[in-house]
């Protein structure tokens, strides 16, 4: 079991950037499968982007509406996982959570419910 603090939520004009930290401790981070997810309250934990564990073939994942505007990444040497967001939109207004897995196969890396640790969620508030 790995402890993840997100941090670097806020609230933002559309278009603006904002970049999220996940901070990974009691495990190394290149060892898990590291997520993003987003939530809005009533509705459902959607995925938003995955970087595999340093083992993997197909290193990252993103969903389609974060296409070419979001960047997950990770660093290493600060055991951390990074989410870059540019271009931001009203529609991605929601909390976002940083997750952990291990051993996911690449089919199952969107589903929340195999991702064993999670983060407390920051908020992010994209309004004009």
């Amino acid at each position: 079991q790995v402890q993840l603090v997100e941090s670097g939520g806020g609230s933002v004009q559309p278009g603006d950037s904002l970049r999220l930290s996940c901070a990974v401790s009691g495990g190394t981070v290149s060892d898990y499968s590291m997520a993003w997810f987003r939530q809005v309250v009533g509705k459902e934990r959607d995925f938003v982007t995955v970087i595999r564990s340093r083992s993997s073939g197909i290193n990252t994942i993103y969903e389609d509406s974060v296409k070419g505007r979001f960047t997950i990444c990770r660093d290493n040497a600060k055991n951390t996982v990074y989410l870059q967001m540019k271009s931001l939109r009203p529609e991605d207004t929601a909390i976002y959570y940083c997750a952990a897995g291990k051993g996911l196969i690449l089919s199952s890396l969107r589903r929340a419910s195999l991702y064993a640790d999670w983060g407390q969620g920051t908020q992010v508030t994209v309004s004009s």
